[in-house]
């Protein structure tokens, strides 16, 4: 594996850092909200404050909220207590809250709930735990979670290594405009032979024509 031999490749000592650079603690907002005009209004009202800099109104409007099971809500409390918003920065609270928006199938809580155990923020750090999580946003077109899996297979973290499979996600982030993801993918080809690069072309072309199933 790529990490064993950093001693022997200033080709894979960069490789170290893109993938470090690649791991970028989430830190957006979803803007959108299905669900009844009352819960929507309220939950407008939260994001209304967020952007002003209430955190305390943007709390109170959310809470309620994400103790109902509303995923959006729950993801951005998550946000909110791992970055320290209006309340004591408290990553064990942050990933609860990622992992009830990432378990109903929110992409963005399930991007950051990798991301946390990916770096072993708030939960004990864990490769597959990571890759699983990873793998769900991945799926679902993330391409932030996209690349970092792409990472994790060409660095065998989690997963066995396979350069097929980190440049086929890797182009796919980098299709969505992911530099990181373009650099990883271009590190990757100089790894692998002609045959594999176009393998892995072909499996991506396919992964957005079947919309990333069976990927």
């Amino acid at each position: 594996m790529l990490r064993r031999a950093f001693n022997q490749s200033p080709l894979q000592l960069c490789y170290y850092y893109l993938m470090k650079k690649l791991l970028v603690l989430p830190v957006l907002l979803h803007s959108l909200f299905v669900g009844s005009a009352a819960f929507s209004a309220d939950f407008d009202k939260g994001m209304n404050a967020y952007r002003s800099g209430d955190y305390a109104t943007a709390l109170r409007e959310w809470t309620p909220l994400a103790k109902q099971g509303h995923a959006l809500a729950q993801h951005n409390l998550g946000v909110m207590y791992a970055k320290g918003q209006g309340i004591p920065r408290n990553y064990k609270t942050a990933t609860t809250w990622y992992t009830l928006a990432a378990e109903k199938g929110d992409v963005s809580a399930q991007y950051s709930l990798g991301w946390m155990y990916d770096k072993g923020v708030g939960v004990l750090q864990n490769d597959k735990t990571a890759v699983k999580w990873y793998t769900l946003a991945a799926k679902q077109g993330y391409a932030g979670a996209q690349g970092n899996l792409g990472a994790m297979y060409a660095f065998g973290r989690g997963v066995t290594n396979d350069y097929v499979e980190a440049y086929k996600w890797g182009n796919l982030a980098a299709a969505k405009g992911n530099e990181r993801a373009e650099r990883l993918m271009d590190m990757v080809a100089k790894l692998m032979t002609p045959t594999q690069v176009k393998t892995a072309q072909d499996l991506a072309r396919e992964c957005v024509k079947k919309n990333y199933k069976r990927c």
